[in-house]
């Protein structure tokens, strides 16, 4: 058995920068339900949204996600964002062994003694286990959150 790709450490590294985790409203009522709260009462509380009406989650002080806690990890685990969940098997990742070297400088859980193709091997049974890839009608694959990762178009060739 191939030894796993990726195993988190609840390090928080992933869980910080401001504005970096966008939430659709199907994930705000989500995770207003793990609270016991309505969805804009947790959009009040618990997110920031941009001019153009997007809306991510807020941040501490120490620029952490609101949801993160030290020692502990995730306090959403169960109903964290599908960008959450993602990772590290973001596109770039999969696709680019550079970038997953670059990752794994930043993430300690991304296991430098598995081969990048393993890596997408996993990453892909991961995205496809949480239903975090799709496929379209034409064939194509795609992230709910843009295009497929680490897969190459079996018609053209392309990503």
């Amino acid at each position: 058995m191939a030894e796993n790709a990726f195993t988190c450490h609840m390090c928080g590294r992933c869980c910080d920068g401001e504005g970096g985790i966008v939430v659709s409203l199907s994930e705000r009522e989500r995770l207003s339900e793990l609270f016991a709260i309505s969805h804009r009462e947790f959009e009040e509380c618990y997110t920031l949204k941009t001019d153009c009406g997007t809306y991510y989650l807020a941040t501490k002080d120490d620029g952490s996600c609101v949801f993160f806690n030290p020692g502990s990890g995730c306090g959403v685990h169960s109903v964290k964002p599908d960008i959450c969940l993602a990772w590290p098997f973001f596109r770039g990742n999969l696709k680019d062994e550079l970038s997953w070297r670059m990752a794994q400088d930043y993430c300690p859980g991304i296991n430098p003694d598995v081969s990048h193709e393993e890596f997408v091997r996993q990453g892909m049974e991961h995205l496809r286990a949480h239903n975090l890839l799709h496929e379209n009608g034409d064939g194509a694959r795609s992230l709910q959150m843009g295009e497929v990762p680490g897969q190459e178009d079996e018609k053209d060739g392309s990503w």
